[in-house]
C-alpha cells in the first residue's frame, strides 16, 4: 500500500529544472543572441556571422543522422542524399510558385523539403529492412552516390546537370521579412554601423530550426518509439522477441532523420541562392558521420560541439586568412587544406582509442560504452553467488 501511494506521489509531481541548470540555458541563450549580434556590428567581422549559420546548417544535417545512427543503431552511409533532395525539391517547386507566393516561398518550402527527405528515406528503408551492420553501409552508400550521379547527369531534365539550380540568371527570392529587417534595423554603435543583414536573418533562421529539431528528438527519444530505438540498437532479435516490430521501427528512424536533412537541404540552397551536385558527395556524408560520431552517438550537445569542431574550426580559419587577419603563404594554407582530412581521421582514431563514446555522450550511451566499475565488481559477484550456489538446495543456502 505504502509503495503504491509513493509511486503515485512520484507520478503525480511535475518535472522543475534545476537552478543550476535552468541559470546555465539563460547565459546560453544570451551568447546565441549577443555574439552573432555583435559581430554583425563589428566592422570586418560580419563573414564569421556567416561561418555561424554554415556550422547551424550542419548541426541541423547531424541532429537527423544522430536519430539513424545515435537512437536506432543504424550506420548510415549516405545520408546526403536526403540533403540533396530536399534542397532540389525546394528549389524546383519554389521556382515554380514564387510567383504567388512572393518572399514566403521559402517558407512555404519547407514543407515539401520535409516531405520528399521523408518520401527517400522511406525509399531508402524498404529495400535495406533485413540488412544490419557493415551490408547496411554498403547498401546507404551506394544510394548516395545513385542520387548524386542522378543529379550530374540531369535525369529527367530537373537538375541542370553539373551547372545546378537556379538555371541562368534566376536568384532565388530571400524571405520574409529579410528585406524590411535589412532595410528599417540599422543604427551606429561604438564598434561600426549595426545592419540587421541577411547573413544574421539566417542565422535566427538556422537557430530556430535547430531549437524546434531539439525540441521533437527529446520528446522522441522519450517515447515508445525512442525506447523500442534503443533496444533494437542494442539487439534485433531480441527487441522483436519482446514484442518491438522492427520493420516499423526502421522506417520511423529513416523517414524521420531524413525530414531533418531535406529541411536543412532547403535552407542550405536559399542561403547559398545555388545549389549543385558536388556539395552532396560521399565526403560529405562523411563529415556528418564523423559530427554524429566524435560528439558522442545519442547526445545532443555532443552533435552541436562536434559541429563545431569539424566544420566550425576548418572554416575559422579558412575565414580568417581570406580576410586577412592570419596572414600565411599560399603553400602554407594549401598545406592546410590538403591535411585537413588527416587531421579528422587522426583525430578520429584518437577518440575511438581513449573515448569511443564520444566528447559529450549520452548518458545511456556512455554506460553501454563504459559501464560503471562499481555496477561490473557487483555483477561479478552475483554470478560467482550464482556459480557457487547453483548445486545446492534451498535449504542448504
Amino acid at each position: 500500500m505504502t509503495d503504491a501511494k509513493t509511486q503515485a506521489g512520484t507520478v503525480g509531481k511535475v518535472a522543475t529544472i534545476p537552478p543550476k541548470k535552468l541559470a546555465l540555458y539563460g547565459v546560453i541563450a544570451l551568447l546565441l543572441i549577443i555574439v552573432p549580434t555583435t559581430l554583425q556590428a563589428a566592422s570586418g567581422l560580419g563573414f564569421l556571422v556567416r561561418i555561424l549559420v554554415v556550422v547551424g546548417i550542419w548541426v541541423l544535417l547531424a541532429l537527423g543522422l544522430n536519430i539513424v545512427v545515435g537512437y536506432a543503431g543504424l550506420l548510415d552511409l549516405g545520408y546526403i542524399a536526403f540533403y540533396a533532395m530536399g534542397g532540389y525539391v525546394g528549389v524546383l517547386i519554389g521556382q515554380t510558385v514564387s510567383s504567388s507566393l512572393g518572399s514566403g516561398t521559402y517558407w512555404a518550402m519547407l514543407i515539401p523539403a520535409a516531405l520528399a527527405g521523408a518520401a527517400t528515406g522511406l525509399a531508402l528503408g524498404f529495400p535495406v529492412l533485413r540488412l544490419r551492420g557493415d551490408y547496411l553501409a554498403i547498401v546507404t552508400l551506394g544510394f548516395g552516390e545513385i542520387v548524386r550521379i542522378c543529379l550530374v547527369n540531369d535525369l529527367g531534365g530537373l537538375s541542370n546537370g553539373a551547372t545546378g539550380l537556379p538555371r541562368g540568371v534566376e536568384t532565388l527570392q530571400a524571405p520574409w521579412p529579410s528585406a524590411w529587417l535589412q532595410d528599417t534595423v540599422r543604427f551606429p554603435t561604438p564598434i561600426g554601423e549595426f545592419v540587421f543583414g541577411p547573413n544574421l536573418y539566417w542565422y535566427f533562421v538556422v537557430l530556430l530550426l535547430i531549437i524546434g529539431a531539439i525540441i521533437v528528438i527529446r520528446r522522441l527519444d522519450n517515447s515508445r518509439l525512442g525506447r523500442a530505438w534503443v533496444a533494437m540498437r542494442e539487439n534485433e532479435v531480441a527487441a522483436a522477441a519482446c514484442g518491438i516490430n522492427i520493420r516499423t521501427q526502421k522506417l520511423w528512424a529513416f523517414s524521420l532523420g531524413a525530414m531533418s536533412g531535406g529541411i536543412a537541404g532547403v535552407t542550405f540552397a536559399y542561403v547559398q541562392q545555388f545549389i549543385s551536385p558536388e556539395s552532396f558527395t560521399f565526403m560529405e556524408s562523411v563529415f556528418v558521420v564523423c559530427i554524429v560520431v566524435l560528439g558522442g552517438m545519442g547526445s545532443i550537445p555532443g552533435v552541436i560541439v562536434g559541429a563545431l569542431v569539424i566544420r566550425g574550426i576548418p572554416d575559422l580559419i579558412q575565414g580568417l586568412m581570406v580576410a586577412g587577419v592570419i596572414q600565411l603563404s599560399g603553400d602554407v594554407t594549401s598545406m592546410i587544406t590538403g591535411y585537413r582530412f588527416l587531421v579528422f581521421g587522426l583525430l578520429m582514431v584518437i577518440m575511438m582509442a581513449v573515448r569511443p563514446q564520444g566528447m559529450i555522450p549520452s548518458k545511456r550511451r556512455a554506460l553501454e560504452l563504459h559501464p560503471d566499475d562499481d555496477r561490473i565488481l557487483a555483477e561479478e559477484d552475483q554470478t560467482l553467488w550464482d556459480l557457487k550456489h547453483r548445486d545446492q538446495s534451498p535449504d542448504d543456502v
